[in-house]
């Protein structure tokens, strides 16, 4: 199969979808890699990796698109990549349409297959190439949180584990799944006061269970996010329903409650984010003050270390992508009924349920594209 590897365009984003050992993977099984030149080196890959992998390098990105049947990508394809895309074509990337109606669009008129990694599934019911995405976004949100908290960046000018005779900063997880739990992971490692708000019991107890009681555990309701707000010097949105729009869980008239300089930081906001204030950002222009409160909203967070998330991706997409090389979308997915719930588009179609609803459009089971 002809396999290509774009250099992604979005801003500041640096990671890419295959490392050189990954490549030399694939080229081993009989397949065809063609890397854009230079699409690794953000990450620290070279192009001379790529080639001692035995993957051919194409500076001409109109060649890379045109002559590929699978196209790997990091992040969901901008404008002029989604131009590129043809009917015939597989696009293996995350996508996260349900907070896209124009990409979504644009990807039905394309006609191409699209497969969302975040919506793989697990036997377990987890989101195998989400969680590593998930586990350096929840550990970035508080080193974010605490830079954005220091005065010179607009926050209160408060440091996360405080100083003897100074009390830590207080710091509230919305949702306790990966990100969420890696979150309040890092603030309880860097010695702040941190609860976590979620609507599982099981889970909440898991965590209680695991840290032992060091972090406070909240069942999520209104009330307890209200107290958050009124409290918390720093508040981590990790709230996920797998494919569909995030719940927008802090209100623009909340803002008033919380702390001057306090700090927001929507990991969600690739799913249209969790509070109503949130709006995409870049690593470039990485915040922004809504009434006193910062905002972090990078919707492409792992992208600013990206050899390690680089490596982490290839680690859970590398056993689906040699499926998909071998046999073929159809057959790799009819194959794998976890995989299936990856199929988000196909030849004009919108094959995930929350996303067709999210936009009023025609929803169709992946079931009967394969018969």
């Amino acid at each position: 199969m002809q396999i290509a590897v774009p250099k992604e365009i979005k801003n500041h984003e640096y990671r890419v979808a295959l490392t050189p050992s990954g490549a030399r993977e694939l080229v081993g099984r009989g397949h065809a890699v063609t890397v854009q030149a230079g699409a690794g080196e953000g990450a620290g890959f070279h192009d001379a990796a790529y080639e001692a992998a035995g993957a051919r390098l194409e500076a001409d990105v109109a060649k890379v698109w045109g002559e590929a049947e699978l196209i790997l990508k990091v992040k969901e394809p901008q404008a002029e990549e989604v131009a590129r895309l043809a009917k015939g074509q597989t696009l293996f990337t995350y996508l996260h349409l349900a907070a896209e109606e124009t990409l979504t669009r644009g990807l039905m008129e394309s006609g191409a297959t699209c497969i969302a990694y975040e919506t793989v599934t697990d036997r377990q019911g987890g989101l195998p190439l989400l969680a590593p995405m998930s586990t350096v976004a929840g550990r970035m949100a508080v080193q974010a949180g605490a830079h954005s908290l220091e005065k010179a960046q607009g926050g209160a000018g408060v440091l996360l584990p405080g100083v003897p005779g100074v009390a830590p900063a207080k710091v509230a997880v919305i949702g306790g799944g990966v990100v969420g739990e890696n979150a309040a992971r890092m603030a309880l490692g860097l010695g702040a006061e941190v609860t976590v708000l979620d609507t599982s019991i099981p889970r909440l107890e898991t965590l209680d269970d695991r840290y032992q009681g060091r972090m406070k555990t909240v069942f999520s309701t209104a009330d307890a996010i209200d107290e958050a707000v009124r409290e918390c010097d720093l508040i981590v949105g990790a709230v996920l329903i797998p494919g569909a729009a995030a719940p927008k869980l802090i209100t623009r008239e909340m803002l008033a409650e919380m702390k001057p300089g306090s700090v927001l930081v929507d990991v969600a906001i690739d799913q249209g984010g969790c509070f109503e204030t949130s709006r995409p950002t870049t690593h470039a222009e990485p915040t922004y003050i809504v009434d006193g409160v910062v905002h972090y909203c990078v919707a492409n967070m792992p992208g600013a270390v990206a050899r390690t998330s680089t490596q982490a991706l290839t680690n859970a997409t590398l056993p689906f992508v040699r499926a998909l090389a071998d046999k073929g979308w159809r057959q790799a997915l009819a194959d794998d009924p976890h995989f299936t719930a990856g199929l988000n588009v196909h030849d004009g179609q919108v094959t995930y349920q929350a996303v067709a609803e999210a936009f009023g459009l025609e929803y169709i089971a992946p079931d009967k594209l394969l018969g």
